[in-house]
């Protein structure tokens, strides 16, 4: 089982891009594309008071003809965020998105924001995990010393 703290150190980029609550939403898009990332957590100082995705976009505005320029972040940002600590597993993570049906955790200190992970990183992690193990059984099986 892999630690959150590790599944952070093996990203390419660990940046957390953020956004403000008085923001435009049409900001928060550009964002997103910018970088190339569906999510943005919303902070206010240090604190984490939102995300907001592109799933609130389409379910809050383009759904409900709301433009993006004139709508801020804080009126479409889902305010109950989830997060985990560094210690937590990568299985315990899994379950925590599936049960809750979450794409994003952020990772907090001792309240500090220190990193986010995806749906998509713990999915690499766990791959990456299976192959190791089939890779030690092929070994096993075979006579082959690891």
């Amino acid at each position: 089982m892999t630690a959150v703290a590790d599944i952070l150190k093996s990203k390419s980029d660990a940046t957390v891009y953020t956004i403000g609550p008085d923001d435009s939403v049409f900001d928060a898009l550009q964002r997103m594309a910018d970088k190339g990332i569906g999510a943005l957590l919303v902070m206010q100082g240090e604190a984490i008071v939102g995300i907001v995705t592109e799933r609130d976009y389409a379910r809050k505005i383009a759904l409900k003809g709301r433009t993006s320029a004139l709508t801020l972040v804080r009126d479409v940002m889902t305010t109950s965020v989830r997060s985990v600590k560094p210690c937590q597993t990568s299985e315990e993570c899994m379950a925590l998105m599936t049960n809750n049906r979450l794409r994003h955790l952020p990772v907090v200190d001792d309240g500090r924001l220190i990193g986010l992970i995806s749906i998509g990183d713990l999915v690499k992690d766990i791959i990456s995990e299976q192959r190791f193990v089939i890779a030690q059984l092929e070994h096993y099986i075979s006579g082959q010393p690891t």
